[in-house]
């Protein structure tokens, strides 16, 4: 914002910083000049030979006289054109307005007014420093003080100091125990983080997210080291780590066989007298607080198991429209036994491998959202998934089943793992697909920056898990089950007289086609990402191919032979023959089949195109059914000679219409061949 504003007030070549402390908002310009530049303004006026009302009124507005404008053909008539010459204000008189707006105009989520000032801002504001060129510049804040002064450390230095500059104020900030720059503070607190777990020959375990947080609320950090209770280190690591990190802001500290040691480092935001005894003390007996009441949970939680859990995820709304998170089981079983028999097909699993498959991927399916109802999850909704893991490990479940409950959610982000376990990428999949058929069923999809469902990530998720694992899936097939579940269970409304469950309208006969197109559109940007042309990956899937896998690896080889100069040359023949054939099937209004009669060509050339074109789709069928998409390239990269000397020698336009109809059919043979690669005609470039 600040930038913008000094750009368009005509400074140029300056650089901007700004710093942030929990107490300061810090902006630094440097390299203003001390006037703006000159400006020159040209302004066209009335028409040469307009009433002298028109120009008087133009000479009266720019502050010219008739001596400064200039007559100008513009093609359209001769106009007075005037140069408006202004001169630079003074910086000096320039910046109170300038900042004033900027103050105003800053952009907050929340806003507040208070006393001392006329306008709302995000806080109130104690004092403002303000300086150009080692002097005060006046600002009208109402009643809050603007000078050359500020204040240090809240506790450490709160007294007044006077500042001549950046550079002043930035050393007398450190002097006064205040860490300007969010960098340095970061730094400061990382080592000191390391530095004292090596002294108790620990590590700390990373959180980047936790370590920016930290950093926001600190000017002056001091790192101790505090004590956890061994008495709950019995407790999962996640929870304690969880309880740690949400509600205290602690780092975790790890042994070195890795595991979470009973140390934990908090970052305080003063010097204490005793060596910081007392602030590390209270800090203990308030995570003592927290964690019993942790293990209360957990304690709890274990009494009932999960699959007793399951009815009062009823009491739970999915979203409206959409049923409750106990209707979402149940499609999530479904769904599950739909991807799962798929894999086993494309896997060729044995049947008692199979049967325990299926009853794996049913059974983590149904119990995936049970924890949701657990006083753990409720303290801790992060722990979703996680604490079902436990619990269903506790029930004595598969551990299968119990990682694909904590794996489900996976991955979150583009930087997430994904599940590599068979049973959790089946109902990490089905979770991702039920969401989408869904929300597009009831017409609900992301639009421009809008995702508030995070569709757009179920979509990459299903897109990562599948391509990650070599998954071969026919999606189309499993959307269409998925959103017969859907149909089959009806959504739930709510009416004057209860819930009452309706079938799936309007959108729900389309949706698995439109999830299907959302997901290529994804596969898209995700190959795209990587270097991959969004054309290729259209024009295979215009063939109706919907295995992502093998989508991929079409996509791969058709992009590596067109690189060739075979692929190249191809392309262009392919247009030539596919232009030919489609402007004339339009002139004649008929359609020419791929069918040339052999006892009609009269030419050698067509002969051998087409006993070449027999070869190559003999070849490349071979070649695409087993997946051998290189070798499908290689039988269309030997069509290059014939089809070459087809175009150098043939005239397929003959006077005899008999002749043209069969070399328009032997185009069209040419078309058909290339499209059964991949739609050719969508291929850009």
């Amino acid at each position: 914002l600040a930038s913008e504003r000094f750009g368009a007030s005509g400074f140029a070549g300056f650089i901007a910083q700004s710093f942030v402390t929990p107490r300061r908002l810090t902006l630094v310009v440097d390299n203003l000049p001390a006037t703006q530049a000159d400006t020159v303004e040209e302004r066209r006026g009335p028409r040469v030979g307009s009433p002298q009302s028109a120009l008087d009124g133009f000479l009266k507005s720019a502050g010219i006289s008739i001596q400064d404008c200039e007559q100008r053909d513009t093609g359209k008539g001769v106009f007075y054109f005037a140069a408006i010459r202004r001169a630079g204000r003074a910086t000096e008189a320039i910046l109170p307005e300038l900042i004033h707006a900027i103050l105003l105009d800053l952009p907050w989520p929340k806003s507040m007014r208070f006393p001392a000032a006329p306008f709302r801002w995000v806080r109130p504001l104690t004092s403002v420093l303000c300086l150009f060129d080692g002097k005060s510049v006046p600002l009208n804040l109402g009643a809050v003080p603007v000078g050359d002064e500020t204040r240090g450390h809240r506790f450490l230095a709160s007294e007044k100091f006077a500042v001549r500059d950046f550079a002043d104020y930035r050393k007398k900030l450190r002097d006064a125990h205040v860490v300007l720059d969010a960098k340095d503070r970061r730094q400061a607190i990382t080592l000191a983080l390391y530095e004292r777990a090596a002294e108790a020959n620990l590590t700390v375990k990373d959180d980047p997210g936790l370590l920016d947080e930290v950093t926001g609320l600190i000017e002056w950090p001091v790192v101790l080291m505090g004590a956890i209770d061994t008495a709950f280190m019995g407790l999962p690591p996640e929870v304690l780590t969880t309880s740690m990190r949400t509600h205290q802001k602690y780092f975790s500290c790890l042994d070195r066989d890795g595991k979470l040691a009973p140390r934990f480092l908090l970052v305080a935001n003063n010097i204490a007298d005793d060596g910081g005894k007392a602030i590390v003390a209270g800090n203990e007996r308030v995570l003592r607080a927290r964690l019993s009441d942790a293990r209360f949970f957990w304690d709890q939680d274990r009494k009932i198991r999960l699959a007793d859990r399951i009815p009062k995820l009823a009491d739970r709304i999915f979203y409206q429209g959409l049923g409750t998170m106990a209707d979402k089981a149940k499609r999530l079983s479904g769904i599950s036994l739909a991807v799962a028999n798929k894999m086993i097909t494309s896997e060729g699993l044995l049947s008692d491998d199979a049967d325990i498959f299926r009853a794996n991927s049913a059974k983590a399916a149904q119990l995936a959202k049970a924890d949701l109802v657990t006083a753990m999850v409720g303290e801790f909704p992060e722990l979703q998934g996680v604490m079902g893991r436990y619990y269903a490990l506790n029930d004595s479940e598969g551990f299968a089943v119990a990682q694909a409950i904590s794996d489900h959610y996976s991955p979150l982000g583009p930087n997430d793992l994904c599940p590599n376990a068979p049973v959790s990428a089946v109902v990490a999949l089905a979770d991702k697909i039920d969401t989408l058929i869904g929300f597009f069923g009831i017409k609900i999809w992301p639009s421009g920056s809008k995702d508030p469902f995070a569709l757009r990530r179920a979509g990459l998720g299903i897109i990562r898990i599948i391509l990650e694992n070599s998954l071969r899936i026919p999606m189309r097939d499993v959307l269409r089950e998925a959103r017969d579940i859907f149909n089959r269970q009806g959504i739930v409304v709510t009416t004057a007289t209860g819930a009452v469950g309706q079938p799936l309208k309007g959108l729900a006969s389309e949706s698995s086609e439109d999830v299907l197109n959302f997901l290529i559109d994804r596969l898209k940007v995700y190959l795209r990402d990587q270097g991959a042309r969004h054309d290729l990956i259209t024009a295979v899937f215009s063939l109706g191919e919907d295995d992502l896998v093998r989508l991929v690896r079409r996509v791969e080889a058709l992009e590596a032979f067109l690189k060739t100069e075979d692929g190249a040359n191809l392309l262009t023949a392919y247009r030539r023959a596919a232009n030919i054939v489609g402007i004339e099937e339009k002139k004649d209004g008929v359609t020419y089949p791929a069918t040339p009669n052999v006892k009609e060509f009269v030419a050698t050339e067509e002969a051998v195109l087409a006993m070449r074109l027999d070869e190559a789709e003999k070849h490349m069928s071979g070649a695409l059914s087993g997946e051998d998409f290189a070798s499908a390239m290689v039988a269309l990269a030997r069509l290059r000679g014939p089809i070459d000397e087809f175009f150098t020698k043939i005239t397929v336009n003959d006077k005899d219409t008999k002749l043209r109809a069969n070399r328009l059919k032997l185009l069209a043979r040419i078309r058909e061949i290339f499209d059964r690669v991949a739609v050719f005609s969508m291929i850009e470039g």
